[in-house]
């Protein structure tokens, strides 16, 4: 009898310590949890970031193709007929799909 009490107390002294390391296990895993959320939302927020700095870059690429000087005016039309010619492409090739 004592030794089924003894067998008793050593199942429950287990069965508690599982129990305590599964709630440390679980905040464990929640704590890793919340950490990815934060790395996704600033993971996101670099991608934003550089889809914003692609299209500041773009434009003054684009800006920068069509500044005028006194004598460069022919020069800028070309260009720019050309970026219309372009333009006029893609929306062609769009519109085929």
């Amino acid at each position: 009898m004592a030794d089924d009490n003894k067998q008793l107390t050593l199942f429950t002294t287990r069965v508690r310590q599982m129990i305590l390391h599964y709630k440390q296990v679980r905040k464990e895993n929640d704590d890793l949890y919340a950490m990815v959320d934060e790395r996704d939302k600033e993971i996101e927020r670099l991608r934003l970031q550089l889809a914003q700095a692609q299209k500041d870059y773009e434009s003054l690429k684009m800006a920068r193709m069509l500044e005028i000087t006194d004598g460069d005016m022919d020069a800028a039309k070309r260009r720019l007929s050309g970026l219309i010619r372009d333009v006029n492409k893609c929306i062609t090739l769009l519109s085929e799909k």
